[in-house]
């Protein structure tokens, strides 16, 4: 039995206007959204004059990643640091899958207790050519008469 029957019904001409109002002002805020993020993505590019300060401790050196926790470091194997870090020349994170078998010219940092590399930058051309010590230059802190760096 059915004590009331449905009505036709249609929604009011206010509701359409009211979703149309909603689904313009969620467009303008994902279009205003984009265009905030677009200057901090454009800060990071090479070549607009940013510099990256490395630690003072880090070296020079060719890096070449193997798999896993494997890499070869100015041609000597070498583990990675559990939560060991590859910057990117625009200085974001690397991940280190995605450049297995490739070699690049990097500044890094060796962890003290462990001998693990730790940290490493991937340098731009600009970066790479001004001069830093590499763990396979050679010091000394004396001089011979056979020295070879004298003549």
């Amino acid at each position: 039995m059915n004590r009331c029957t449905p009505a036709p019904h249609s929604p009011p001409a206010s509701t359409g206007r009211r979703l149309h109002a909603a689904r313009a002002l969620a467009a303008a805020s994902l279009s205003a959204l984009a265009c905030l993020a677009m200057p901090a993505h454009a800060q990071v590019q090479p070549g607009l004059g940013v510099a990256r300060n490395f630690p003072d401790a880090s070296l020079r050196g060719s890096l070449t990643v193997q798999g896993g926790s494997d890499a070869v470091l100015n041609g000597r194997n070498i583990r990675m640091a559990p939560g060991m870090r590859l910057f990117s020349p625009q200085n974001s994170l690397v991940m280190l899958h995605t450049v297995q078998g490739q070699t690049f010219k990097v500044n890094y940092l060796i962890e003290n207790s462990t001998g693990m590399l730790l940290s490493a930058w991937i340098l731009t051309e600009g970066e790479a050519a001004q001069p830093r010590n590499g763990s396979d230059t050679i010091q000394f802190n004396f001089r011979t008469d056979s020295d070879p760096t004298k003549k």
